[in-house]
């Protein structure tokens, strides 16, 4: 079975999983937000927002990122694509806090993705740091709202 074929299969089961999960996301690995411009600038890493089109008009899109819905029905398969099926890929994750982007790589990992980390801190800051926008690092309008 191709991997995206796999992938297809498990799609109802990770967004269950990911709202199962959500309070049990794990510190695994993390990114600050000016080190994931810094790898997606150089093309090190497939960068995804993964938060909803209404967030993504209210504070624009991390430069470099693809925007990639978590609640829609197609996202893990969206994500295999996104890697041409690679799943030892570097991916990282980034929302509005870190919190969806924490428990979103714990469920991608369970489905046998190898190098997914997140931008903790996210587009509007948490514990981890001050945000994405804070910082004042650069987005782009949302091309796909």
């Amino acid at each position: 079975m191709s991997v995206l074929r796999s992938v297809r299969h498990h799609t109802v089961v990770v967004l269950a999983a990911l709202f199962l999960i959500g309070g049990a996301a794990q510190a695994g690995s993390t990114l600050s937000a000016t080190e994931a411009l810094e790898k997606a600038r150089a093309g090190e890493i497939t960068f995804i927002d993964i938060r909803t089109p209404a967030e993504w008009r209210q504070t624009g899109v991390a430069a470099g990122a693809l925007t990639l819905d978590m609640t829609a029905p197609t996202f893990v398969q969206d994500v295999a694509k996104a890697v041409e099926g690679d799943l030892n890929a570097p991916i990282v994750l980034i929302c509005r806090t870190g919190n969806r982007t924490g428990y979103t790589r714990d469920a991608l990992e369970k489905l046998g993705f190898t190098n997914v980390s997140h931008v903790a801190e996210g587009m509007s800051g948490s514990k981890a740091g001050p945000g994405w926008v804070r910082r004042g690092l650069p987005v782009e309008s949302c091309k796909t709202c």
